[in-house]
């Protein structure tokens, strides 16, 4: 998994007054905390984080935190976004909670899902429905994969892969339940339309033939 770099700095007043004055300067309030560690209260630059939000392209990452204290002392801590917190309104950061990372103990995140290839039934007509973007994956932190790719070119209309269908490496676990779908090719009315004139067609060919050996029949 990919690993980014990010300063911080320690931060001294908590609260909401507090938290709406960082962001005016430009800050984002965080919070820095782990197993067996003590939490600390963080600012990150907003337009920093921004970048390397946007640098990943949504696939999931360590974060190198550079954590410096109102003492001039830089710590550097690994860690993952553990919730991230955005303004409806701007679209922009508004806080950020930092999980220590342990190289010895297991780790969730959510990774996202890419899907390639192209399915045999959106060829056919069908629609291409993605369920899931994400799935949830544990595993040691140097086990764990950027994203899980899923083949979805052998998908005829009415088929669907389930979590149980996704193969991953060794050392890594899917949490998600076994029969939630992720991705499907739906039939659409178009679709279903010529199927339905299909068999009409074939009806009405069928009909004929057996008037015409009807009328056969009569003239012998």
């Amino acid at each position: 998994m990919k690993t980014i770099a990010l300063s911080a700095q320690v931060r001294e007043g908590l609260g909401k007054g507090n938290s709406r004055r960082l962001r005016s300067e430009g800050f984002v309030p965080a919070i820095f905390y782990g197993y067996e560690t003590e939490s600390v209260a963080v600012k990150v630059n907003s337009s920093e984080l921004i970048r390397a939000l946007v640098g990943e392209k949504g696939e999931t990452a360590f974060v190198k935190l550079g954590i410096k204290s109102g003492k001039g002392r830089k710590v550097e801590k690994l860690s993952v976004i553990k919730e991230l917190q955005i303004d409806t309104i701007n679209r922009k950061p508004v806080h950020v909670d930092f999980y220590e990372i342990r190289m010895d103990r297991t780790l969730a995140v959510d990774v996202p899902v890419i899907f390639s290839g192209n399915p045999v039934g959106v060829e056919e007509g069908g629609e291409l429905q993605q369920i899931k973007r994400a799935l949830k994956v544990s595993g040691l932190p140097s086990d764990l994969p950027e994203s899980v790719e899923v083949d979805i070119s052998s998908l005829n209309i009415g088929d669907s892969i389930k979590v149980k269908d996704i193969a991953i490496k060794d050392g890594v676990q899917i949490l998600d339940f076994d029969d939630v779908a992720v991705v499907s090719v739906v039939p659409t009315r178009t679709s279903l339309m010529t199927e339905e004139g299909g068999e009409e067609e074939e009806a009405v060919t069928e009909e004929a033939a057996s008037a015409s050996e009807g009328e056969e029949e009569q003239a012998e």
